[in-house]
């Protein structure tokens, strides 16, 4: 994936030292699953460091839920619950002192406008920031590799049409496979190379049907594909939202809280 420009210029940047400004608190709702909540905090953590030098890290509130229970309410349909299930969270965040809100995982951003309601701090949304990515780099027809309920559901795409861009998933067997490959072997801790040839392979199909980006649009993704080594242009679903809480937290950015 192409680098990003940053958004931060020299006068945008925090002063190092006793001068250092506050920063705002990130909150995550992780756990779904805790393998890519992990990268969430390693890379949250890595953009602070990064940008300001010496042991700075980040302020994080985490709360980590049961995946499980996440995982019930998905296969039954029980999304008004997992709703509120995600709104207490997002609640509690926000009273322990989180200044925006965080859901570590696409699939359920199925769910993001009734999270973002529940609470008076923004929630950063992962569809919209990896559409700002995809857009500045020119591309308007990627490939969506994500889970069932993220391919399907039809909640994805639609917020991708509002910033212009018409996603490709893969076929029926594709789906299949790509949904295997994250529940079963991702979120299970698994990275198998013979999943990574059958995942390229969809890529390079979809390259054959005009796609001109893929999207790693499940938070697992990143375990087993390398952005920067795809038959096209990768683009990370995990860092582009993690970058975008730091931004968030250092540079003082808006996040809009429309729906």
């Amino acid at each position: 994936m192409a680098t990003r420009p940053s958004r931060f210029s020299s006068g945008d940047r925090m002063q190092k030292g006793s001068e250092l400004m506050e920063m705002r608190k990130i909150g995550l709702i992780g756990g779904m699953s805790f393998e890519s909540s992990a990268v969430y905090y390693r890379m949250v953590n890595e953009a602070v460091r990064e940008r300001l030098g010496a042991l700075h890290s980040a302020e994080v509130l985490l709360h980590s839920v049961d995946f499980q229970k996440i995982v019930d309410l998905q296969k039954a349909g029980r999304w008004d619950e997992a709703a509120r299930r995600l709104s207490e969270v997002a609640r509690a965040l926000e009273a322990g002192g989180a200044d925006c809100v965080l859901i570590c995982t696409n699939t359920m951003h199925l769910i993001a406008d009734a999270v973002a309601a529940a609470v008076e701090i923004p929630l950063i949304n992962i569809i919209d920031e990896t559409a700002v990515r995809l857009k500045a780099a020119g591309s308007r027809r990627p490939l969506l590799l994500a889970t069932r309920y993220t391919m399907e559901h039809g909640f994805y795409a639609e917020r991708m049409k509002t910033h212009g861009i018409d996603l490709i998933v893969p076929d029926a067997d594709g789906r299949t496979l790509t949904h295997g490959v994250i529940f079963d072997e991702l979120c299970a801790g698994k990275v198998l190379d013979r999943s990574r040839e059958a995942l390229l392979a969809l890529i390079e199909k979809a390259k054959a049907a005009g796609a001109d980006a893929v999207i790693l649009g499940c938070t697992e993704i990143c375990l087993i594909l390398d952005p920067a080594n795809l038959p096209l242009p990768g683009f990370d679903s995990t860092a582009i939202h993690a970058e975008a809480a730091v931004e968030f937290s250092l540079s003082m950015r808006d996040v809009s809280r429309a729906a």
